[in-house]
């Protein structure tokens, strides 16, 4: 009996099937953290018994570690941990944020948005249309990642292209783009959530706030646009070939895309709302004595209400038109109903309030004993007259590996931020600049993490379309994805950082 060959597994599946059984054998990211907190406190112990000490770069006093295995480490945790957690900054704007989105999201609005705007766009304009809706999808928290790949394979169909190049393609760019946006969202809030407290381990006058990416990440989409577009054309299309539906039952009309009157009209008067209350912001703004302006110097930027609150500024943007669409739709019958939407929306932030707890305990931990300072100035020391360009590609580098281990971005940021923020703020270089290269990294390698939730979601669409789909020949079509933009955006940063542009409102590349 001869024996079967099995079928030769490629490298790059290979390596991703193994880092599948890594990630999956890596513990939630809230235990994670609660391990991280025993064995910073281990180490604490241990680097005490070598009396390491450093200067602090800003009073110039010497900085000696501090054991968190100790009597006043003991007395620290019992007399602060609750206090950390509550104190947490930006964990109330998160929540707050949340209640503006989750209302839209959860009456539908969303979604309907998507499937009005695919089905409206001209047949040339199309797939361009498609790309930007999942970019700027990240705004709607689950809708784009979630709404998009199936919509997008009906429409593929439709256009006589494969549909499972249209479920690659919407799920590229609504995940591969997640760091692109021309609005301030969710994930800005999340990521300066654990931005700030880094940054104050080092520094309390470096000024951060949540819209410091906002320049950047909105001309990121029209350099991703392009480079998601060509992409498909030129490689994902052309791989698969044409589609053959005689295995399936499937056809172009299977899929729940309709969109009713009185949905059209809703969603018409909830986009006009949008655009009012992003015109009623502007006008307000304008005016020198604006509410909006620093009382004093009249700024826009440095201490102004617009944006210190700028949370609140997001939860209305999107609370409006989730209301004007829930109350048109009927969604929203009463205040019940509202209620319990803004109940869910708060649900659903469950793991981040947990990851918060102990991260929170992470960064204390870190201050108190001094680990923080000492290893910032340790490390700044071993960067100091490093290239620009090589911090860029190595940070990147990382992030994007270390995104293949861990799905949660926020969970990451809260592992990375503590390390590579006062690091880099010691050899000059602002924290919005070392958000952004997480962002990049993060985002590049999203399509293919088999960490995140919606890839056993998009295989099952897949095997609709093609019952003999593995997961390791959707990745294949993802693949080029992520390489193209781990080329292109990292250019980009450099291209933008050798030009010294800011990166947004209060957001400079250097710090001094």
């Amino acid at each position: 009996m001869k024996k079967q060959n099995k079928p030769k597994v490629s490298f790059v599946h290979k390596a991703l099937n193994g880092v599948e059984v890594v990630g999956n054998r890596l513990p939630d990211p809230s235990i994670l953290f609660f391990l991280m907190c025993v064995g910073l406190a281990v180490i604490t112990w241990v680097v005490s018994l070598f009396q390491v000490s450093v200067k602090h770069p800003g009073t110039g006093d010497a900085v000696a570690i501090k054991s968190i295995i100790s009597k006043d480490g003991i007395t620290m945790i019992f007399n602060d941990a609750i206090q950390n957690f509550s104190e947490f900054p930006a964990l109330g704007l998160v929540l707050s944020v949340m209640l503006g989105i989750g209302i839209a999201e959860k009456t539908g609005y969303f979604d309907k948005l998507m499937i009005q705007v695919v089905q409206k766009a001209p047949k040339k304009f199309i797939v361009p249309c498609i790309i930007i809706i999942g970019i700027l999808g990240n705004a709607a928290g689950d809708a784009a990642p979630i709404v998009l790949p199936p919509l997008t394979a009906i429409v593929f169909i439709k256009l006589g292209y494969h549909p499972i190049a249209g479920l690659a393609m919407a799920y590229a760019a609504a995940l591969g783009g997640f760091s692109a946006n021309f609005l301030i969202g969710m994930s800005d809030a999340l990521l300066y959530a654990f931005t700030k407290p880094a940054t104050n381990i080092v520094s309390d006058s470096i000024q951060t706030n949540v819209a410091m990416n906002w320049y950047f990440i909105a001309a990121s989409v029209v350099v991703l646009l392009p480079a998601v577009y060509w992409v498909t054309m030129k490689i994902v299309i052309p791989r698969l070939g044409t589609y053959d539906a005689s295995d399936t039952d499937i056809t172009s009309e299977d899929s729940d895309t309709t969109i009713s009157p009185k949905e059209k009209r809703a969603v018409f008067w909830a986009n006009i709302s949008f655009v009012a209350v992003i015109v009623l912001i502007v006008v307000t703004a304008i005016p020198q004595n604006s509410f909006l302006r620093n009382a004093k110097t009249g700024s826009l930027l440095n201490d102004a209400p617009i944006i210190n609150g700028v949370g609140l500024l997001i939860l209305i943007l999107f609370l409006v038109p989730g209301l004007v669409y829930g109350i048109m739709t009927q969604k929203l019958a009463n205040s019940k109903d509202l209620g319990k939407m803004l109940a869910d929306s708060m649900s659903s932030m469950g793991s981040f309030i947990v990851i918060v707890f102990f991260a929170a305990q992470l960064l204390a931990f870190l201050e108190w004993s001094n680990l923080g300072i000492i290893v910032a100035v340790k490390g700044a020391a071993l960067l100091q007259g490093q290239n620009g360009i090589v911090l860029i590609i190595g940070i990147i580098l990382l992030s994007s590996i270390i995104n293949l281990l861990i799905g949660s971005a926020s969970a990451k940021w809260g592992i990375l931020a503590p390390i590579f923020i006062p690091m880099l703020v010691l050899v000059g270089f602002h924290p919005a600049f070392t958000q952004m290269l997480y962002r990049i990294g993060d985002s590049i390698t999203n399509p293919i993490t088999p960490m995140m939730p919606y890839l056993p979601l998009l295989l099952s669409y897949a095997q609709k379309y093609d019952p003999k789909m593995k997961l390791g020949s959707l990745l294949s079509s993802l693949m080029p994805y992520s390489i193209v933009l781990g080329i292109v955006w990292p250019l980009f940063m450099i291209v933008w950082f050798l030009l010294g542009w800011p990166l947004g409102p209060g957001g400079p590349i250097f710090s001094k």
